[in-house]
């Protein structure tokens, strides 16, 4: 079997999520982890697995068949996607909705010239809920879609919150207002906004001395991140957050009611609901889905910056078009 040659930036949750979900990818093959830390540093799960340091990455363009973005949205994902577009196929979860289209370009550009395929934004959301809302809107043309997130650990803003000077860990938990799930569930199709669908809760391990109003402060008012939800902050040691939140589970729901007939008098209703044990896990899974379908994108020529809309459902199966045709059709 030809077997695909991954390559990790990134050795966070994510990252370590996606060493393991290769091992379950049977055309898959991981020829290597790249950090910006001492490779020497790095305790991988799998030993015989080589480090990298990043800088090496543009000498080994020709061992690498698509490399998995693993690091924040924030402040890595906007360097390394375009840098690395212009190197290698990519594949990341960037995931600050507002900036995709000027992510998007930015790794197009790049990505053009080098004849590469890049998927971006290929988590959960987005990704697997951003082609949930494209299905079901293109159903249902009259209607009104809702999102909702959690409850559940946020790995990108749990990330943004340890970004801030002075903190040393954090975890944020991304949890629905119950009635605005009742009022959607109900049919009454509300106009909800940011603020009423969702409330955000930050349990953040301050540095010795650090200036907690300040901390309070910067995450409350971060863009794209806090600002516009009700935020809940609160202050633990290192023992807490590692015994209280350990886990990493994350889930969510992805609603479409729509009407049919000369009255729009039928109505239907869509559902997708995700229930995650680990965020991590599935969302590097996701990403070598698309990794796989980044790779053939490539060798059939279509080369730029993609996003999920972008991708067929047969790029992405370890499956032939056969074995689909007689098992999931």
């Amino acid at each position: 079997m030809e077997k695909i040659r991954i390559g990790i930036v990134g050795y966070g949750n994510l990252g370590k999520s996606a060493e393991l979900g290769i091992r379950q990818n049977k055309d898959m093959e991981l020829t290597g982890i790249f950090s910006r830390r001492n490779p020497q540093d790095l305790q991988l799960q799998d030993e015989a697995i080589p480090v990298y340091h990043l800088d090496q990455a543009a000498q080994m363009t020709d061992q690498i068949d698509v490399m998995v973005l693993c690091g924040g949205s924030l402040s890595d994902l906007p360097v390394q996607g375009p840098a690395l577009a212009g190197l290698f196929n990519t594949v990341d979860g960037f995931d600050t909705h507002a900036k995709i289209p000027e992510y998007f370009d930015a790794v197009n550009l790049k990505a053009i010239q080098a004849n590469k395929t890049c998927i971006i934004a290929s988590g959960w959301d987005p990704g697997m809920f951003s082609l949930n809302r494209i299905y079901a809107e293109a159903i249902l043309p009259v209607g009104e879609t809702y999102t909702f997130w959690g409850e559940g650990v946020s790995q990108g803003h749990s990330d943004a919150i340890r970004r801030i000077d002075g903190v040393l860990d954090a975890k944020q938990y991304t949890i629905p207002v119950p009635e605005a799930i009742e009022a959607v569930q109900n049919g009454s199709l509300p106009k909800l906004t940011t603020r009423e669908k969702h409330r955000r809760v930050c349990y953040v391990v301050a540095d010795q001395g650090a200036d907690r109003q300040r901390i309070e402060q910067t995450i409350k008012t971060m863009p794209n991140y806090f600002a516009d939800y009700d935020t809940d902050v609160h202050f633990v040691s290192e023992d807490d957050l590692n015994r209280d939140h350990a886990g990493l589970p994350h889930g969510g729901l992805v609603i479409r009611y729509g009407q049919t007939g000369s009255n729009n008098d039928h109505s239907h209703t869509i559902e997708y609901r995700l229930k995650l044990d680990s965020n991590p896990d599935f969302t590097a899974n996701v990403l070598l889905a698309y990794a796989r379908a980044a790779y053939r994108m490539n060798r059939d020529g279509q080369f730029g910056a993609k996003t999920v809309a972008d991708v067929a459902p047969a790029y992405l199966s370890a499956k032939s078009a056969v074995e689909i045709r007689q098992q999931l059709i």
